[in-house]
């Protein structure tokens, strides 16, 4: 009997909106930070290095080939192609590299649904290299609105906590 009494009783449905400011995109807190972005990065830059070690390095030692490190030097060229194809190819395809994945943050676009390929290119390509060239660049994304850094900026993309994306898919 008591069964039939909550059965019958409509309780209120509440709907989780949190606070959005359309210029801004996501609220405040979404975006991912500076120190956590920095922790991803450093993540990415070990899986680089052990693809580099185990692919590269040993073809050049068993050949007995210079190892030079230098972006001019074919040794140093090829560490650069994998450092940077490992950024292309995870963020098209899962938006997201290993780093990323390990913090749970994600790259996302301010403008379309998704990553197109121009987007990632430019973003992981071209601005990756000079920003990995030019460290201070990365300090950029600590102090603007959205956590952008430069190549966020220039893209129209962000990161952020993959949480609160998953927790407004299943409250919407």
């Amino acid at each position: 009997m008591e069964q039939e009494t909550l059965q019958q009783t409509e309780r209120p449905v509440f709907k989780y909106e949190p606070p959005k400011d359309e210029k801004m995109g996501f609220p405040a807190q979404y975006y991912a930070g500076f120190w956590i972005r920095f922790m991803a990065y450093l993540v990415d830059l070990l899986v680089t290095t052990a693809v580099s070690g185990i692919l590269i390095s040993p073809i050049f030692r068993l050949a007995d080939w210079n190892m030079d490190r230098s972006f001019f030097a074919i040794y140093g060229a090829l560490l650069t192609l994998v450092f940077l194809a490992y950024f292309i190819v995870m963020t098209k395809f899962w938006g997201q590299t290993l780093g990323k994945m390990i913090f749970g943050i994600r790259v996302v676009s301010l403008k379309n649904e998704k990553l197109t390929w121009p987007n990632v290119l430019f973003r992981e390509g071209a601005l990756r290299f000079v920003t990995s060239v030019v460290w201070g660049l990365y300090l950029v994304c600590a102090f603007t609105p959205k956590k952008q850094g430069i190549a966020d900026l220039l893209e129209g993309t962000a990161v952020v906590h993959e949480g609160y994306l998953k927790l407004d898919k299943d409250w919407n």
